[in-house]
């Protein structure tokens, strides 16, 4: 069978691609992986949300696209049910795909206010009440799930885990303050050796540009 096509944007601002790789690389399906550039025309007017279609990150495999994030997820999960992308539990399983779907379709001021860029660093970034709300209900479900048996938020690593990915290196980018857990934690998913791959690959990108300093 031939190998599935992941196709992704920008690796130091595109959260939703980041989520889409994790996942089919935690998935361990093999698959080759396909860069749209940024300045192409149309990936671009998807980028800076002028396309009523955004259609990366997107997985081509074995007659199946998917490119919803999520569907992304659900469709390894079913592909894969080895890798445990969800958890093995049923209440546990629901509750990840509880808290999957809450970062799928919430938070939209954290992204807004603090847009990813894992090329920054800004200490001492202001933090409007907006986002604040958002950093809080995040961390809040952080500790709850952390309250288990750990490393990461359902035990092993599972589709949760991609999902907050983009929000960990948020908080670091613009030093979010946390408790002892979050930031443990933080530093746990940032030492993986998926990330470290994925972080030299976003800073080895063409040096930023002004109009994609936004959340997409």
């Amino acid at each position: 069978m031939a190998k599935a096509t992941l196709v992704i944007s920008s690796k130091n601002y595109s959260s939703w691609s980041l989520r889409g790789w994790l996942m089919t690389r935690m998935s361990g399906l093999p698959f080759e992986e396909r860069t749209v550039p940024i300045d192409d025309p149309t990936n671009r007017a998807e980028l800076l949300l002028l396309s009523p279609s955004v259609l990366v990150p997107r997985l081509v495999h074995d007659g199946a696209a998917v490119w919803d994030t999520l569907a992304i997820g659900e469709y390894l999960n079913e592909t894969r049910p080895e890798a445990g992308l969800l958890p093995a539990e049923r209440a546990a399983r629901a509750r990840c795909r509880a808290i999957c779907g809450e970062m799928h379709a919430g938070f939209s001021n954290l992204r807004s206010a603090l847009p990813m860029n894992l090329k920054a660093h800004r200490p001492g970034f202001k933090i409007w009440s907006g986002a604040q709300a958002d950093i809080e209900r995040i961390t809040t479900i952080w500790r709850e799930c952390l309250s288990g048996p750990g490393p990461y938020l359902f035990g092993e690593r599972t589709m949760a885990d991609a999902m907050y990915t983009p929000v960990v290196t948020r908080f670091l980018t613009y030093d979010v303050p946390l408790d002892s857990v979050c930031a443990a934690y933080c530093q746990r998913i940032v030492a993986l050796p998926d990330m470290i791959e994925w972080v030299e690959a976003a800073r080895a990108e063409p040096d930023a540009l002004e109009d994609l300093e936004v959340e997409f």
